[in-house]
């Protein structure tokens, strides 16, 4: 069966190539946003080709020059890319062997490839790929006969491999921020407090006095840019602009908004699902709400967009995490033919979810084609960052479970109230105050079911005799769209969590009483491997003020199977000492990288625990500088242990998101551990642990 982005982009030669001699050219259409997975995918074609990592060249991602793979998210490159470029360099393998077997006149078993260059029977043909470049025609759609490698012939696969992408980034000009194109002008968009605030008053003399030089000010409807020759002048032509204009309109937001139980007052639409509703029952019934808070993607570099338009022609260069979607907005917004633009991704901090990354591409477009010309650089500031992102959504969960006689989980139902995790996609904050149309609404193909980041997890990862949920999705107060892991985290620290609490109910250990609901074998591995891994045996009696809590999840149902344990210590408040995690990712392409992911899961996940929440009030969001939203110092990262499970017979299975959710909820059931008391929502402040204690 052929992968389905292969199937969506099905030509060969828009994969592989031959074009420079002693360079394998592979394109792909995911991006690289520090997750490694580029490298990942490069260790992946060179085992398929037979060539050195030296030998090949993996393209940039830009429109034109890729497959169209669509957005990078969901902890998807490696699982959805990785078949489809594996598939890909088989099938150009398996025909250059056959063109080199009938030119030989020799069976195609005779034959091996080392570095690019075909041998037989151990023997130098003379032959390699770029020789035959030209008798081999790739412009052609794949096929499903050509077999990848089998696990055992792997030779770069599964081994440890630099980051290709790590040398620039250390010696510099690796980022967006770097470019500087000839000619450059800076710019930056006077938002909009709210949607629908409408601008009354602008003082442009108080602007060009700020900016020392000659601002140009563009005024379409509510959309207000500033253009300056220089990045020091821009900066003070904004201050002095969100200084002295004045907008009628904007709402005034209630502070208590800020806390997740807000959003059960908000009208929602229900979506049910699972088991039909349990009837009446003599059962043992046990009930917990749990919530987190609106967070945001506190990335530690602001976003940052470059746009210029000439001869009629629209370059874009963004680290938003698709090339192609991208394109298909701009054509939107601006009205231009999506040939007539270009979308090339530039890496940046991160981009983990949907952060400012598209509105300050956008906003450098929008300003480009009504200045046609000089290259438009648009870069967000910290305030802007936190102030006009995209948050990632307020939860509130509501679960309730019943004990049978013999003290096991008989029936599980939980009641999510969330705002959006997707709906920002393909929306920007310059289509409101230009008051252009909405992107239309994505729909479904035919057949598929409903999806919805909200549910992700809704259900804990165990066998339970019967289980529903039921979503209940509100329109937020605030701009909400997708955050690392979507409501996946949030539903698995209150699943964990609440699993803990139905064991001390039901007087049992919470890893035995995990392991005794599941009979899937890669469930119990990674299980036990952190049982041994945290010395689970000698954890100590509740309300010591010393704790162990650990967590099971996998992720989505059908993902990576990950453990995650917690070692925390409560003084005047929570402090880490130590997390473990055992996963098991399927086939591991790069075991360093995967460390790396599932560890940078387990260090965000313990800052939203510990650390993160937006807080609103007045005009939108009050919390935007890092003093006011705070996050996780690296003085308080505690020691990290990874253990992988290398199952390289099974497919791969992404690693990016899958430990957030199961480190929350470690230390949330370490925290209960620590205190004997429990605490239902995050951050896990010292007031909460205060009160908790109080109760």
């Amino acid at each position: 069966m052929i992968p389905p982005d292969l199937a969506a982009n099905p030509r060969l030669d828009r994969w592989v190539g031959f074009e420079t001699p002693g360079v394998a050219r592979v394109a792909v259409g995911k991006v690289e946003y520090g997750q490694g997975a580029l490298t990942g995918l490069a260790q992946i074609a060179a085992d398929e080709l037979d060539v050195s990592m030296a030998q090949l060249r993996l393209v940039n991602p830009a429109t034109g020059a890729s497959p169209d793979e669509g957005l990078t998210v969901g902890s998807m490159t490696t699982e959805m890319s990785g078949a489809a470029v594996r598939a890909a360099c088989a099938e150009v393998r398996s025909l250059f062997v056959a063109a080199v077997a009938e030119r030989l006149a020799c069976p195609a078993e005779a034959l091996e490839i080392i570095e690019g260059a075909f041998l037989r029977d151990g023997e130098p043909t003379g032959l390699d790929y770029w020789a035959l470049a030209g008798e081999v025609d790739l412009a052609r759609a794949p096929g499903d006969d050509a077999a990848p490698k089998k696990p055992q012939d792997h030779r770069i696969v599964g081994r440890e491999w630099p980051r290709l992408d790590l040398p620039p980034k250390l010696f510099g000009g690796a980022y967006i921020h770097d470019l500087d194109l000839p000619g450059m002008v800076h710019a930056r968009v006077v938002r909009q407090p709210a949607p629908g605030a409408q601008l009354v008053e602008i003082d442009e003399r108080a602007i060009r006095h700020a900016a020392g030089e000659t601002a140009e000010i563009l005024r379409e409807k509510a959309f207000l840019a500033l253009v300056c020759s220089s990045e020091r002048a821009i900066d003070a032509a904004a201050e002095a602009a969100e200084r002295t204009t004045h907008w009628e309109g904007a709402p005034d937001l209630d502070p208590d908004v800020s806390e997740p139980e807000s959003l059960k007052v908000l009208p929602a639409t229900e979506y049910p699902g699972g088991e039909a509703p349990a009837g009446p029952s003599n059962r043992r019934r046990i009930e917990a709400a749990y919530g987190r808070p609106y967070i945001s993607h506190a990335s530690i570099g602001p976003s940052c967009g470059i746009a210029r338009f000439q001869d009629g022609r629209l370059d874009v260069w963004t680290h938003a995490q698709g090339v192609y979607p991208m394109q298909g907005m701009l054509a939107r917004l601006t009205g231009l033919e999506p040939e007539r633009i270009s979308v090339t991704h530039v890496q940046a901090p991160g981009n983990y979810g949907h952060n400012g990354s598209d509105d300050a591409a956008v906003d450098a477009a929008l300003i480009a084609v009504r200045r046609p010309g000089a290259p438009v650089r648009v870069r967000w500031r910290r305030e802007d960052e936190f102030g006009f992102e995209p948050l990632g959504t307020a939860m509130w969960i509501e679960l309730s479970a019943e004990l049978d006689a013999g003290g096991r989980l008989a029936d599980y139902t939980a009641h999510v109230w969330s705002g959006s995790h997707t709906g920002g996609r393909g929306a920007a904050l310059d289509q409101t105050a230009l008051e252009l149309p909405p992107a239309p609404p994505m729909a479904p193909r035919p057949g598929a079911p409903r999806f919805s980041g909200a549910i992700l997890n809704a259900l804990p990862s165990y066998e339970i005799p019967a289980a529903r949920f039921v979503e209940h999705a509100v329109t937020a107060p605030m701009r909400t769209s997708s955050l690392r892991g979507l409501g996946g985290p949030a539903n698995t620290f209150a699943s964990e969590c609440f699993i803990d609490e139905l064991a001390e109910a039901a007087g049992a250990d919470p890893l035995t009483w995990r392991l005794d609901m599941t009979s899937d074998p890669r469930a119990l591995g990674v299980m036990e491997r952190l049982a041994r891994m945290c010395d689970w045996i000698d954890r100590g009696p509740p309300g010591s003020g010393r704790g162990l809590g650990l967590a099971y999840c996998r992720y989505r149902g059908r993902g990576a199977y990950v453990a995650v344990a917690a070692a925390v210590t409560v003084e005047t408040e929570a402090r880490l000492d130590h997390l473990w995690c055992a996963a098991d990712c399927g086939q591991v392409i790069n075991p360093d990288g995967c460390r790396n992911q599932l560890e940078g899961g387990m260090i965000m996940g313990a800052s939203w625990a510990l650390k993160e929440q937006v807080k609103l009030g007045g005009r939108g969001v009050a919390s935007t500088t890092f003093s006011d939203y705070p996050i996780l110092r690296f003085s308080e990262i505690p020691p990290v242990e990874i253990d992988l499970v290398m199952a390289q017979d099974q497919p791969s299975l992404g690693a990016g998101e899958v430990s957030l959710g199961p480190a929350m909820a470690a230390i949330g059931n370490a925290l209960a551990h620590a205190l004997g008391a429990r605490i239902r929502q995050t951050p896990f402040t010292r007031e909460k642990i205060v009160h908790a204690l109080l109760a």
